[in-house]
């Protein structure tokens, strides 16, 4: 998309027309009723979409703009679980000693993987840029699990998505990036993928990773973050020519298996902490062996 559309503008309008349909077909299918939200879940809802979709996901399409590759993109992006482990911390939310040591690891592994001599072809600011934007998609992921929102999560993630896409599209205009729109050149692939992008990335993908992180643990919804990088790694191969040195792969290798560790304690971690099913309590009294 980012090949012939300005960043931001074409990112943060993609944005308003996804949240646009989404709320569009609440209000065909559900009525006002479905759309309607208290002033804590309203504000809830544009910090989170300003965090997500402003900071997250435009500032990945600044980064990739300045010319860091897709796939090391992706594989900067991991650290986002890493990330949010230490917001974790920060908030004295109780964090396995093991799960510490898996983020140490990990932020190693970003570290050889930006070592001079792993070369990338991209810039410092590009790099830069895209680790501010997973500092920010990990804060709006930690945020949403302890900010109001709207019951219905489709409402939630619909005013998410308009939020966050008005203020990128604002900030691209500050930026100055409406000098840079020109229509006669936009090309067929980049059209093709601002639609994509729509569709896929945010009406099905968004939508789904804000519902997953109302409903399930977020160590759980962190799972994406060592799958994305591999898949975005060999299509970076495939479709761009893209390549990583073998500095840069070793990193690579680090961050996946230290964010899969991390995964795998949290999970394990979880199971402990969760109480006993009912029946298991009863079975329980009366029988105390048991």
């Amino acid at each position: 998309m980012v090949e012939t559309m300005p960043p931001l503008l074409s990112s943060g309008l993609r944005f308003v027309v996804a949240g646009g349909a989404l709320a569009g077909w609440l209000l065909v299918r559900r009525g006002r009723a479905a759309l309607r939200m208290t002033r804590r879940e309203l504000l809830g809802a544009v910090i989170v979409g300003i965090l997500l979709v402003l900071g997250g996901n435009g500032l990945v399409s600044v980064g990739e703009n300045a010319g860091v590759p897709s796939g090391l993109a992706a594989l900067l992006i991991a650290s986002e679980p890493m990330l949010v482990i230490l917001l974790r911390f920060l908030f004295r939310d109780r964090v396995p000693r093991g799960t510490l040591i898996g983020v140490v690891v990990g932020f190693l592994g970003v570290a050889v993987l930006l070592l001079p001599g792993a070369p990338t072809g991209a810039t410092a600011i590009g790099i830069a840029t895209v680790l501010l934007a997973a500092a920010m998609w990990a804060t709006g992921s930690f945020s949403m699990t302890k900010l109001p929102t709207a019951r219905d999560p489709l409402a939630s993630t619909a005013m998410q998505m308009l939020c966050g896409g008005v203020a990128m599209f604002a900030v691209g205009l500050a930026a100055g990036e409406a000098g840079q729109v020109h229509v006669s050149k936009f090309s067929l692939d980049s059209v093709l993928a601002f639609a994509y992008l729509v569709v896929i990335g945010s009406l099905v993908a968004f939508s789904a990773y804000t519902w997953l992180l109302r409903n399930v643990p977020i160590s759980k919804v962190s799972t994406y973050a060592y799958v994305n990088p591999v898949i975005a790694v060999a299509l970076g191969w495939a479709v761009y020519d893209e390549s990583l040195s073998a500095i840069a792969l070793a990193g690579a290798a680090i961050i996946v298996a230290s964010v899969a560790a991390i995964v795998r304690l949290e999970s394990a971690a979880e199971i402990e902490e969760e109480p006993p099913a009912p029946a298991l309590v009863a079975q329980r009294a009366r029988d105390p062996a048991a």
